[in-house]
């Protein structure tokens, strides 16, 4: 077993993160247990230009191997070891620093919001350092994206589901706004597939390199960002497949069906991913993957198949999926019509899953993340399955077993 060690959670916003030059430079310091094996120290962080650019670090007044940049020039984790003779029971620092004399190095992710936490930042080199007003235009307080993995300890069990109560007014708002024909629906599939429609023909999707200001994750706005493509402060909208995913749940338990987030990965560490619903039936004892981005639903057998049976189908999904009237819409835009034929239907971005243990985004949008998508995965309240913790998910901190995806949605509005 192994724990990981972090100061942050992830929740990373691009635009308000740090610069590191030859003079900016920033420390984390990390609690660490003794050890006596390699520890393996991860970053989040992106270069800006390939080529004669290191990223610098040490670990405890230690330099270490220059990180070279890559061709990747997107926020990513870097993976490195710490030989244990370099650690220490206690408090252990992380120095990272470029050559740069100017902003032109490398960028370094902050989760910007919080109380400050063992990270301090300086301007002249290391004579003196501060622990606010951070991010390149000093103005926030945070917490820089830097963690380690020791084979010491172990991580903490994922939590319970948090589910939404239907009894929230904005539940109520939210039926309001779904067409009556879906809510007066008969059966739950049918309302499932009434509701996945409606939100893939609802707006176009918007990523972070075709938009600035991301959508928070509530349905209502995410409904009126993606079809105006205008958003915070009027800029233009990231309504992306992670807000048909969330529209999609928030809606559903408006209704009284049980439904939650799951956030897929391709290869480890990449941009492969992709943002689904499962929604429970009782009538087939099982989550059912829907994505209501391009409105499929994969079926084997006239059964509606969950996200461990399609991992099992090994690729090769067209003859599985069904698609619904919204996929029309959504094939009208070339950038989706090539992650359905290069991702979806390959079942590329089905090789690992996760949930996003909370469905309460009305009830508590102070813990939903503020960029999920813009940057590679990194939020913590991510529940990856066991197997993944040695398969390149080592950043994260829940793994659970099987029995704790397949579990019925008790506590959950189901009606």
């Amino acid at each position: 077993m192994s724990r990981l060690y972090h100061n942050e959670s992830g929740r990373v916003i691009p635009s308000l993160c740090e610069e590191l030059t030859r003079f900016r430079r920033v420390r984390v310091i990390l609690n660490l247990p003794a050890t006596g094996s390699d520890a393996i120290l991860y970053l989040l962080v992106r270069p800006h230009r390939v080529g004669d650019n290191p990223l610098h670090w040490s670990v405890n007044g230690i330099c270490q191997e220059a990180i070279e940049a890559g061709e990747d020039l997107h926020y990513r984790w870097y993976e490195r070891t710490v030989k244990p003779g370099h650690l220490r029971d206690g408090n252990n620092t992380v120095e990272l620093w470029t050559d740069d004399a100017a902003m032109t190095g490398w960028s370094l992710a902050l989760e910007a919001g919080g109380a400050t936490s063992n990270c301090s930042l300086t301007d002249d080199g290391g004579e003196s350092w501060r622990s606010h007003r951070m991010g390149y235009l000093n103005a926030v307080e945070g917490n820089y994206c830097v963690r380690i993995r020791l084979e010491e300890g172990r991580d903490d069990p994922p939590p319970d589901m948090a589910w939404e109560s239907a009894g929230h007014p904005r539940a109520q708002t939210m039926r309001d706004r779904i067409p009556r024909g879906i809510v007066n629906g008969s059966d739950r599939l049918t309302r499932v597939r009434a509701l996945s429609a409606w939100i893939a023909a609802s707006w176009e999707h918007s990523g972070s390199r075709r938009g600035t200001a991301y959508a928070p994750w509530d349905a209502e706005t995410i409904l009126a960002w993606g079809v105006s493509r205008h958003g915070h402060s009027g800029e233009s909208s990231i309504t992306m497949c992670v807000h048909y995913a969330v529209a999609f749940v928030s809606a559903c338990q408006a209704l009284g069906i049980p439904a939650r987030c799951s956030a897929l990965m391709g290869t480890p560490n990449s941009y492969e991913g992709h943002f689904v619903a499962e929604v429970w039936f009782d009538d087939y004892r099982k989550w059912v993957m829907v994505d209501p981005n391009i409105d499929a639903i994969l079926f084997h057998g006239g059964k509606p198949l969950s996200i461990p049976e399609i991992q099992g189908l090994n690729g090769g999904l067209a003859p599985y999926v069904e698609w619904g009237s919204g996929t029309r819409f959504q094939r009208t835009f070339s950038h989706m019509r090539d992650f359905i034929r290069n991702s979806l239907l390959r079942g590329v971005c089905f090789r690992h899953r996760s949930i996003w243990p909370r469905t309460d985004f009305f009830s508590h949008p102070e813990l939903t993340p503020p960029g999920h998508g813009s940057v590679s995965y990194c939020e913590t309240d991510l529940v990856w399955s066991e197997p993944d913790r040695e398969a390149g998910f080592g950043m994260f901190r829940y793994f659970a077993p099987d029995a704790y995806f397949a579990a019925p949605p008790d506590g959950a509005a189901n009606a």
